[in-house]
């Protein structure tokens, strides 16, 4: 195990102590984490103290496992030229799969110049049939889709929360809301039962006529995460925010100012935006904006610009979204790989990743959730036999209450779409801490975990709006492929011709994966025969395995059949006794050397009544269609499989879902980038 330096437990503390506030330490703490801060800042002199070193490197782990809860739900914001209306309801549908349990609009009437709130349990769409029963002239306003956690799913507890002059949609959690309506005896005029409306009664307490002020005394009284979007009603047209974790991007456009909780909403206006830094106040005006920090020094916005098409969040045509990114998939690969292959090698310079960081590592680790987790798991089985290094995946969600090994010869990689899952991005600090270099993985610029990040390789994915995950899904496993080509390349396991054949077989990938989209209809016949399954297992061996697993997760996730995957191996040891007849079992035959040990395997199931699937890599499907209901799929390198195999998993678990009349693109219970610790 790796040995701490006396200087290295100063700096972990340290660190950790400036993550933690005051109010969340010990009270024999307190005191000296007082003395030793100044404006957010740790005085390292005053940290040289060796009692204080000690005391914060054995309490701080503990104190980090007080866990803070992050929830996502959908934020919008407008102030310009155009009917408000249309525009927060439009982007309240595009946001709906950051929550869907209810909706609501606050808009400030342009003849009574009073703030009207509208919401409702339900979908986007229920509140855009009471709002158009309405009559709304008004040309600024905040919206709100919800992922419920304080309180239940009803008209009450829908955002926007009025009190008094205060309206304001928050996302997040409050964690000490209770502290707060004993200490401010609000408990008489909250009407919700929501953490989000105390915030709103707190600003509203504080609000004497001037919003900055007001703004700065009530997140000084949080603790937790949020992101405030807020209307004063004697503030014509101006919009505040204010966040802590919890994402907020914002832009200026000719329609007027706009800020969201996601870039998707925005990307019907403008391809520039920016992050709003934590704990900055955000105005938002109908021609400008204006960004100042805490000490009331105005900061000048860092804009970034998105490659995306200015419509690239629609569904063009198709019934739902995740149809609509599957079908995308080959275009988004050929996307991501493009301007990382130079003359036939992998080239990460215009990323600034330095070939050091893949030889310099003696091992690699991998903090990722769900199926980002998924491709990790890819990866490793790929770094392990081509490579011949060491790699690790794990949940981030447990990564650093489980006491990993990791030092400063170790890679940290960390994957995730929306570059805010709060369970990977403290995974990450934690392996900052201790000393790991760390490469992320991430669809969307200016995220959270890419400015925490050494370095970051961006997928182009583009916008992913259902909430089941694919197109990022596929993009990460191609950056993985690259990486493991570069490290091979690097470390003299592969030549120059072995590195350009295997990247040359990746750049066949989108072709290849063309040819299983255009012969979907056979997938979608084999679906209509699982319809009625309550439950369906997954079986493959080697990386047939870890494909199945995040194939697993999609038909899981879309159709609520109960799924399971599991090695072929392990079928003796326990599972095979859940094979009864007409059990539907899912297998994948893709890697030439564990051929014949898989189709013993489907046999035993086969042999106890087992109903079999057989996606199988048509070189070695032989006439096995006449004893199986058979996918073939486009031959390609075993190692490559994974990503033609993926697709046709993909479209199984949409065309189950659609089938059984389901809305695809919002499961039931789950929200696209929702992470409670």
């Amino acid at each position: 195990m790796h040995r701490l330096t006396r200087k290295r437990v100063i700096e972990n503390s340290a660190d950790a102590l400036s993550y933690l506030p005051v109010r969340d330490m010990p009270a024999n703490m307190q005191v000296t984490a007082k003395q030793i801060r100044y404006n957010g800042t740790i005085n390292m002199k005053k940290m040289r103290n060796a009692s204080i070193s000690v005391m914060l490197n054995i309490t701080v782990k503990n104190e980090i496992k007080k866990k803070r809860k992050f929830n996502m739900c959908g934020i919008i914001g407008y102030t310009g030229s155009e009917n408000v209306k249309d525009v927060l309801l439009d982007a309240l549908e595009l946001l709906e799969y950051r929550g869907y349990d209810s909706a609501g609009i606050a808009v400030e009437d342009e003849v009574s110049h009073e703030t009207n709130v509208y919401k409702c349990a339900g979908r986007v769409s229920d509140l855009r049939a009471i709002c158009e029963s309405k009559k709304i002239l008004s040309t600024c306003g905040i919206g709100h889709t919800r992922w419920a956690t304080h309180g239940g799913v009803n008209d009450q507890n829908a955002h926007p929360h009025q009190q008094g002059k205060v309206t304001l949609v928050h996302n997040g959690i409050i964690e000490n809301y209770r502290e707060l309506i004993a200490d401010y005896d609000l408990q008489e005029i909250l009407h919700s039962e929501t953490d989000s409306e105390v915030a709103a009664a707190l600003l509203n307490h504080y609000y004497k006529g001037n919003p900055k002020e007001a703004i700065k005394k009530t997140v000084s009284k949080l603790k937790g995460t949020f992101a405030l979007v807020i209307l004063f009603e004697d503030q014509p047209d101006v919009i505040y925010s204010i966040r802590n974790v919890s994402p907020i991007v914002a832009t200026i456009c000719k329609e007027g100012a706009m800020l969201a909780s996601d870039l998707t909403a925005l990307c019907r206006f403008t391809n520039e935006y920016f992050v709003v830094p934590e704990y900055h106040i955000l105005e938002l005006h109908k021609d400008h904006v204006v960004l100042t920090d805490l000490n009331d020094q105005v900061v000048e916005p860092e804009f970034l610009s998105v490659d995306w098409e200015l419509n690239s969040a629609g569904k063009n045509g198709y019934p739902f979204y995740m149809e609509k990114e599957i079908m995308e998939q080959p275009e988004a690969i050929k996307n991501t790989i493009k301007d990382r292959i130079v003359n036939g090698l992998p080239d990460f310079t215009a990323d600034g990743v330095p070939d050091s960081l893949f030889t310099d590592c003696d091992r690699i680790c991998v903090v990722a959730c769900g199926t980002a987790m998924h491709a990790g798991l890819v990866a490793q089985a790929l770094v392990k036999s081509i490579v011949h290094v060491q790699m690790d995946v794990e949940l981030a969600s447990e990564f650093m209450y489980s006491d990993p090994v990791i030092d400063e010869k170790t890679l940290v990689i960390a994957v995730s779409q929306s570059g805010e899952t709060i369970d990977t991005l403290e995974a990450l600090k934690y392996a900052k801490r201790q000393g790991a270099k760390c490469l992320s993985v991430i669809n969307v610029k200016g995220s959270s975990i890419a400015r925490e990040s050494d370095y970051v390789l961006y997928t182009s994915a583009g916008p992913e709006i259902a909430v089941a995950s694919t197109k990022a899904y596929t993009t990460q496993l191609s950056v993985f492929y690259l990486v493991v080509a570069k490290m091979a390349l690097l470390r003299g396991v592969y030549t120059e011709e072995q590195t350009r054949n295997f990247i040359a077989e990746l750049e066949r990938v989108p072709e290849v994966m063309k040819k299983v989209l255009d012969e979907r209809r056979d997938i979608h016949v084999i679906a209509k025969k699982i319809l009625e399954a309550k439950d369906l297992f997954m079986i493959g061996r080697g990386l047939d395995y870890s494909i199945l697993l995040e194939g697993s997760l999609k038909l899981k996730e879309v159709s609520y059949i109960h799924s399971e995957a599991y090695a072929s191996g392990e079928l003796k040891h326990g599972p095979i006794a859940l094979i009864t007849t007409n059990t539907p079992v899912v297998a994948t035959v893709t890697q030439e050397k564990l051929m014949s040990k898989e189709l013993s395997n489907i046999k035993e199931v086969k042999s106890r009544g087992a109903d079999i699937v057989l996606f199988i890599k048509e070189a070695l499907s032989g006439d096995l269609d006449t004893e199986y209901q058979v996918i073939k799929l486009p031959n390609m390198q075993d190692e490559f499989m994974v990503l033609p195999a993926s697709v046709a998993l993909q479209l199984l678990a949409y065309y189950v879902s659609s089938d059984k009349g389901f809305d695809v693109d919002k499961p039931r219970n789950l929200a696209k980038v929702v992470t409670v610790e």
